[in-house]
């Protein structure tokens, strides 16, 4: 089981825990990292664009003018797609990107993701987030003191205290431990946990 430090939000050293080796120092895996993240990015598309045919746009009903004399190609229809404001031929019509991937995969997906920052040094566990006073300035300062600049945070219980401290931070993102995810692991550069969110991690993935 690998050993690391547990700090305050001072930075200052204040015990140690050992994490679980199926969680924090698995086989590194790079190509699940890649399913997980098509697969997450793929879900979060609408898949809303559409167009309208032919038989959907305004206009059409008579013939715009007569089929001959007039020196032009013959036109029976102003919808014709070869008309300005005419119907689209063969455009989208609204479609599902969702993708399928078996929850195994996730979950191992997820081990590599936090090996990986573990094994880069890039892994901070803090005892606590709680703050004396809800001002962004505290929460930079608290980075600033875990050496972290660009990085997640994630927390076993979200507080409107631990919301609110860092929503004006635009280098930093703080998640809630259920809505803990590849994409944002790796995303950000650091990763920051808290002690209550390491036993759920634990209890999720061991």
């Amino acid at each position: 089981m690998p050993t690391v430090d547990v700090f305050n939000l001072s930075g200052e050293k204040v015990s140690q825990v050992a994490l679980a080796d199926t969680v924090f120092a698995s086989e590194i895996k790079p190509y699940l990292l890649h399913d997980a993240v098509v697969w997450q990015l793929s879900n979060r598309r609408l898949g809303t664009a559409s167009t309208k045919t032919r038989s959907e746009v305004s206009g059409g009903g008579t013939k715009p003018f007569k089929q001959k004399g007039t020196g032009r190609a013959r036109s029976g229809t102003n919808r014709s797609p070869l008309w300005r404001k005419g119907g689209v031929v063969f455009g989208p019509n609204g479609r599902s990107y969702k993708q399928k991937l078996p929850k195994k995969v996730r979950d191992e997906a997820l081990r590599t993701a936090l090996s990986m920052k573990n094994g880069e040094d890039f892994l901070k566990i803090v005892d606590s987030l709680e703050f004396n006073e809800i001002k962004t300035k505290n929460y930079i300062k608290a980075l600033e003191n875990l050496g972290m600049e660009n990085v997640l945070v994630v927390t076993g219980k979200m507080t409107q205290q631990v919301s609110m401290v860092s929503r004006n931070h635009s280098l930093s993102k703080v998640l809630d431990v259920k809505g803990l995810n590849v994409y944002d692991i790796l995303k950000y550069k650091g990763l920051v946990l808290d002690l209550e969110a390491v036993k759920v991690i634990e209890e999720r993935l061991s």
